[in-house]
């Protein structure tokens, strides 16, 4: 990373707004942006952060396609957990594990997507840079 000295005045700037935010009590996040500059976020125009890891989801769309498969796995949990009962047997007890495992990931997961695109919708009203793909913020 090269150094550039206007990028650090208007880090500076920010981080003494963010501080001046946090004096007159608001609630406010101070992230990078996309671009790798700092920003004070108000805490609802954050919606969920991405791990540091492989390929990860970072738009709320593509977190509800996520939330489309779980539902679909929980569906099918379903289907297998009463199938047996259809032909006179005992339910599959051994899908429980998958039908609660599916619709938990499912709810948390849409929760995340309707989180995002709240937040999403919080910024481009007001104007805000999109969040980078980190929670860190640089040394």
């Amino acid at each position: 990373m090269v150094y550039d000295p206007e990028r650090e005045r208007r880090n500076d700037a920010v981080y003494a707004e963010h501080k001046q935010a946090l004096a007159r009590g608001e609630k406010r996040v101070l992230r990078t942006t996309a671009t790798g500059e700092l920003h004070s976020y108000a805490g609802e125009e954050i919606g969920f952060t991405p791990g540091a890891g492989q390929v990860q989801v970072s738009t709320w769309w593509g977190m509800g396609i996520v939330t489309a498969v779980l539902w679909a796995g929980f569906a099918f949990s379903w289907v297998l957990l009463l199938a047996p009962v259809r032909e006179g047997g005992q339910p599959f007890w051994g899908a429980l594990f998958l039908t609660v495992l599916a619709g938990l990931l499912g709810w948390y997961t849409f929760r995340l997507a309707r989180d995002e695109y709240r937040a999403a919708k919080l910024r481009k009203e007001r104007g805000a840079p999109k969040p980078g793909t980190s929670g860190r913020l640089p040394t």
